[in-house]
């Protein structure tokens, strides 16, 4: 009847804390099987979170659902939902963001509500709590977004050439976005900030402009890597070790523990070996995905006839 298709993402990217993020080619999809009782949900998981987000109240799709239409003033249409995730839970790769993004588009299509991207993503954005997820997981490419609590502001710029893979490393730990939160400092020196405006800057310029031999420095943070590194084992040598074998540039993805590393050619293949012989020298097993940077964010096929539902649901 109705499906969502959400992809994964790179968050927090290199100097761009709670600001850059890149949609990646790692899609969770959700779908709607059948309608059901106002109020009622059935949540069938398959893969990632599977035997742990079936329960309703601990799955945020269902969660975000409601919160979106609470928001709306419309009627909660109980869904039989079916979620393939793909994406890894709790490693800095947008599983969660998924989940808000798409909760949000199926309230929007139960509610026959057809709103515009502002209102989406602020609603989205209030959620999560944050933007730099949810942005480019709904509007696809490298988002910029700026947000005061209500109100959001973006930008959207082209994704990655095809030439540049995303190489992400996903160590078998997982790491709580409130825990990686509270890992940072409650202030920041002026040198450290200072540092982060001009390499953010830098990073959004050389972006915009394909002039991607400047990544490197546009990737380098002083705010939250440094912190949230010490967070997981290898966190504390694994960038170096990875910018010495010839990447574009690397960063922690999200709140980690994957890290990101953008590389070309046979660079590929000598970052992904690193980064998992980091991980495999401190004792955690990982795994890596080869992907590529996507303009396509969430996209929703099939519709839900109300008037249908209604008399279903009588």
């Amino acid at each position: 009847m109705l499906s969502i298709r959400v992809p994964a993402t790179s968050a927090n990217l290199g100097a761009g804390f709670d600001t850059l993020g890149m949609a990646l080619s790692l899609y969770n999809i959700f779908n709607v099987r059948r309608l059901l009782p106002e109020g009622e949900f059935s949540c069938d998981v398959i893969g990632e979170g599977a035997g742990e987000l079936e329960d309703p109240k601990e799955n945020m799709l269902v969660q975000s659902y409601l919160k979106a239409c609470e928001a709306w003033g419309a009627a909660p249409v109980g869904l039989a939902l079916e979620c393939h995730n793909v994406i890894p839970l709790c490693r800095g790769l947008g599983s969660s963001s998924t989940a808000v993004v798409a909760g949000v588009l199926l309230a929007d299509a139960v509610a026959g509500r057809r709103s515009g991207r502002s209102e989406l993503l602020r609603l989205m954005t209030k959620i999560e709590g944050h933007p730099d997820n949810v942005a480019p997981c709904f509007l696809g490419g490298m988002a910029v977004s700026c947000w005061d609590g209500e109100e959001i502001r973006w930008v959207t710029l082209p994704p990655l050439p095809d030439d540049v893979r995303v190489v992400a490393a996903v160590p078998d730990v997982q790491v709580k976005t409130s825990d990686a939160r509270k890992a940072l400092p409650s202030d920041v020196p002026f040198g450290d900030a200072v540092f982060n405006l001009g390499r953010a800057a830098l990073l959004c310029a050389a972006w915009a402009t394909g002039h991607w031999e400047h990544l490197a420095w546009g990737m380098a943070d002083r705010i939250h890597q440094p912190y949230r590194s010490r967070l997981f084992p290898g966190g504390d040598t694994i960038m170096d070790r990875v910018r010495d074998v010839g990447c574009l540039g690397v960063a922690i993805s999200g709140s980690g523990p994957t890290v990101v590393a953008l590389a070309r050619g046979s660079a590929v293949g000598r970052v992904a070996t690193e980064m998992c012989r980091t991980f495999s020298e401190n004792g955690v097993a990982s795994l890596f995905f080869v992907l590529r940077g996507t303009a396509l964010g969430a996209s929703v096929s099939g519709s839900v006839d109300m008037t249908k539902i209604r008399g279903e649901l009588r």
